[in-house]
């Protein structure tokens, strides 16, 4: 039987947090690891509270790290990666275990629902979906989703995480390109968006700035490649 581990990234997130736990509970997986990203709101105790495992990093260290940190501290052989922040709509995760498990995909990637509000203006999801395109040919609807289940052999293929928030669409790129086939799933989940207010810009400032950083050196690989 096919061991399946949960990995929640989580900083201050303390909150939404024992929602998005008992929905996974509800899954039925292995193991649930929560990595607590340096948070100062009690999310660890929150975690552990409800019967996570949890990872403590010494302080806010990203997501690329608390993900690389949460499949270390893991078994299974199939990884579903989610955020913390999705409350009861985290049940339907079930949706992307299912095509890796039944062996049609080494990745799938949680589209949130079409027609959705969006929390900014469009533009580093544009960007994403440029990128991901130019380097794999995929068009992705949701390129920087962080909701994605995918067997550890893809990545123990493709070598270390990015780091920062760029880690979901390099995952992407170099799980495609290391010849995995990935899959897009429609899931009905919703979680906190950013407003469009000096928070928010600074928050998606971020994350352009990481997904550059993840993306730039891949497509320069592409280049040099003869």
């Amino acid at each position: 039987m096919t061991l399946v581990s949960v990995v929640i990234p989580a900083f201050n997130e303390a909150g939404p947090l024992p929602a998005t736990l008992a929905a996974v509970a509800a899954l039925g997986p292995d193991e649930v690891i929560v990595v607590d990203d340096g948070s100062s709101d009690g999310t660890g105790a929150a975690a552990a509270k409800r019967g996570a495992a949890v990872v403590r990093l010494p302080f806010n260290m990203g997501k690329g790290a608390a993900l690389t940190a949460g499949v270390r501290a893991s078994r299974g052989e199939v990884l579903l990666f989610l955020d913390a922040d999705l409350g009861a709509s985290a049940s339907e995760a079930a949706k992307l275990l299912h095509p890796v498990l039944a062996g049609r995909a080494g990745r799938a990637v949680g589209a949130f629902p079409r027609g959705a509000r969006p929390s900014g203006f469009g533009l580093v999801q544009g960007v994403a979906r440029l990128a991901v395109r130019g380097l794999t040919g995929l068009e992705m609807a949701s390129p920087l989703s962080g909701q994605r289940a995918v067997r550890r052999a893809v990545l123990e293929r493709i070598g270390p995480l990015a780091r920062g928030f760029g880690v979901d669409a390099a995952l992407t790129v170099d799980a495609a390109r290391a010849g995995f086939r990935v899959v897009e799933v429609p899931v009905d989940m919703r979680h906190r968006r950013t407003g469009r207010d000096a928070a928010g810009f600074l928050h998606r400032g971020r994350q352009l700035a990481h997904l550059f950083g993840a993306l730039a050196p891949r497509l320069l690989r592409r280049a040099a490649a003869p």
